[in-house]
């Protein structure tokens, strides 16, 4: 993970240096960066997740949380956007839901705590003031910012605080993996390349000339909206509901409708063709999921679609 940390991050670096980046307000952005996407990888690192959880315990999700709010002054000071109100808010972001794990430290997974806590994570990265938050530079990466975030602080809340069990937060391979990823996949376009036609929702049209950008710009999706996704609806979410309906195919449904409702108001609001596609898809991403007992597995299926949806159709 430390390997892969690097050489993402590096490249990333040696590309906005090109772009022309460069200065103090660069090598904090960069700092900023590189921290929450070094947790991110970190606790996807086979046996870190629990073993973190063991030895910190509770000082680490405080810990970590306080570390992610000292990043972000490390931010808006070495970039000259420090303002009392971004910092208080995301004072907030951070420590509010610590506050609410800590709380529900005695209950089981599925208390009322963890959902507000899930609900107050999916705010933030949907309706958050994102580009206020983060403005350097020209608010460009204030979208990615906002999902490290909350990434970070979900693992300081539910893994270090709340020790929730069979999240599969870890990046690997197991067996039959292959078979389940790809059946998912292509069952899916099965039923979603003729749904989203009839539905005037999607289009043939294929982007031959962007396809140099294809594997930088799935792994983008993978690290930065597939993972998180997955992470929140899946490992958290779904793991959760089941937990406190005591049945796992209540907790796959009623997570993949959620996920489907996430979405109405992407492309305008009420966006329902988009709602009935996602829930469809949400329930295949939780099929692997429940299969594979990984977030990771589920993110590839969930990367691979979004990455042929840009490629090969348009949105009507």
């Amino acid at each position: 993970m430390l390997g892969l940390w690097a050489v993402l991050t590096l490249t990333g670096a040696l590309f906005s240096a090109w772009l022309g980046y460069a200065g103090r307000a660069f090598a904090a952005t960069l700092t900023a960066f590189a921290f929450f996407f070094l947790v991110m990888l970190l606790f996807a690192a086979r046996g870190v997740e629990n073993s973190l959880a063991s030895r910190l315990g509770a000082g680490g999700g405080y810990l970590l949380g306080t570390s992610v709010f000292l990043v972000y002054l490390i931010y808006s000071l070495g970039t000259n956007t420090f303002a009392f109100t971004r910092a208080a808010a995301i004072a907030g972001l951070v420590f509010v839901p610590l506050a609410l794990a800590a709380s529900a430290k005695q209950k089981p997974p599925g208390a009322w705590e963890d959902f507000l806590i899930l609900a107050g994570v999916w705010v933030a990265v949907k309706f958050s003031p994102s580009h206020w938050l983060w403005p350097y530079p020209g608010g460009r990466l204030a979208y990615v910012f906002t999902v490290l975030l909350c990434v970070n602080v979900a693992l300081a809340a539910f893994v270090l605080l709340r020790h929730v069990n069979g999240i599969g937060y870890s990046i690997g391979w197991g067996r039959h993996w292959g078979f389940f990823i790809l059946a998912s996949f292509l069952v899916f376009g099965c039923i979603a390349i003729p749904l989203g036609w009839v539905m005037h929702f999607i289009e043939f049209a294929p982007q031959w000339s962007h396809w140099k950008s294809l594997s930088f710009l799935s792994l983008g999706i993978l690290f930065f909206t597939a993972w998180p996704e997955e992470f929140l609806f899946r490992g958290l979410l779904q793991n959760m509901l089941s937990r406190a309906s005591n049945s796992e195919l209540a907790g796959w449904w009623t997570a993949s409708i959620l996920f489907g409702f996430s979405h109405i108001t992407n492309m305008g609001f009420p966006n329902w063709r988009y709602v009935v596609l996602a829930s469809i898809a949400g329930f295949f991403y939780g099929w692997t999921w429940r299969k594979t007992g990984s977030i990771f597995a589920s993110a590839v299926v969930h990367a691979a679609v979004d990455a042929t949806w840009h490629f090969l159709f348009r949105t009507v």
